[in-house]
């Protein structure tokens, strides 16, 4: 049965600093999350009007992964208990499903919530969604199964499923590239270097996916997740590395978002004020 399902496959044993740096990363995950979508709600009041459905989308997304990430505490908590020599599998399933439905979910709208306050043409703004939209849905997609192999013979088929998947992620890291180093002329000069750094930290945040990918798919982690007795390194960086990456992409770069909002709003203003025939200076 097990070996029919995956995802049902037997924990590997861990031990207690294993264990717990997983489990405290998982906390650390919900705790970010939670803050940022305070932070992103509340903010809304600080940028104009314009900017606001860029910070409601980034408030979403956070709170979206929030509760994913609480489920998945849940489950990894529920999936161990403390031995003599460190932490075994209860029998219960580690449902790392929540993690995808999380992905599917969130990584559109990290799309949307960009495109937001890059406040592009509607219409090509709506080709660019669409096309970053299909993109990460097909990215999710085709890792999915390459991510519940749980054992050594599936190694290839796990390679193949995540080079597949990474055809639309090198997609959709070059369309963000090339769309925000296009869109910088257009931008406000207080926020093109925000801008600039928004590039810089979708890839390298975006980078730590696959290599935490790679580490949770070794022989020797497949190994491990198939319940044999070897270390299960590679599970535990494969997990501290899915959140770390989670937590920078989503609530860090929605923060990032937040200053691009701000630095635009303030320009705004600025050249409102200057245009402002009101504002004028009298006439000699």
């Amino acid at each position: 049965m097990l070996q029919a399902f995956p995802i049902l496959a037997q924990m590997p044993d861990l031990t207690v600093f294993q264990y717990n740096i997983v489990d405290n990363i998982f906390s650390m995950t919900v705790a970010t999350m939670g803050a940022a979508a305070l932070f992103f709600f509340m903010g809304r009041s600080l940028v104009k009007e314009a900017y606001r459905p860029a910070l409601m989308v980034s408030g979403i997304v956070v709170a979206i992964a929030c509760y994913h990430y609480f489920m998945i505490r849940h489950s990894w908590q529920d999936a161990y208990a403390l031995g003599e020599n460190g932490y075994s599998g209860t029998g219960a399933a580690f449902n790392d499903f929540y993690r995808y439905a999380d992905w599917i979910l969130t990584v559109p709208l990290l799309m949307v919530e960009l495109v937001a306050v890059l406040r592009l043409p509607a219409g090509r703004a709506r080709s660019l969604l669409t096309k970053l939209v299909v993109a990460a849905a097909a990215m999710i997609a085709l890792g999915y199964p390459g991510e519940v192999i749980a054992s050594p013979e599936g190694w290839t088929a796990r390679v193949i499923w995540g080079g597949l998947s990474s055809v639309p992620f090198f997609y959709i890291l070059y369309v963000l590239w090339v769309e925000l180093t296009n869109s910088l002329k257009t931008q406000p000069k207080a926020a093109r270097k925000l801008i600039e750094l928004a590039r810089l930290v979708l890839l390298i945040t975006w980078a730590v996916y696959p290599i935490a990918y790679a580490l949770g798919g070794t022989p020797a982690a497949l190994e491990a997740k198939a319940g044999g007795s070897v270390d299960a390194s590679g599970i535990v960086a494969l997990q501290v590395g899915y959140a770390i990456a989670d937590m920078a992409a989503k609530a860090g770069f929605g923060v990032l978002i937040y200053f691009i909002a701000r630095a635009k709003s303030s320009a705004d203003e600025s050249e409102g004020a200057t245009t402002d025939p009101t504002l004028a200076p009298a006439a000699a």
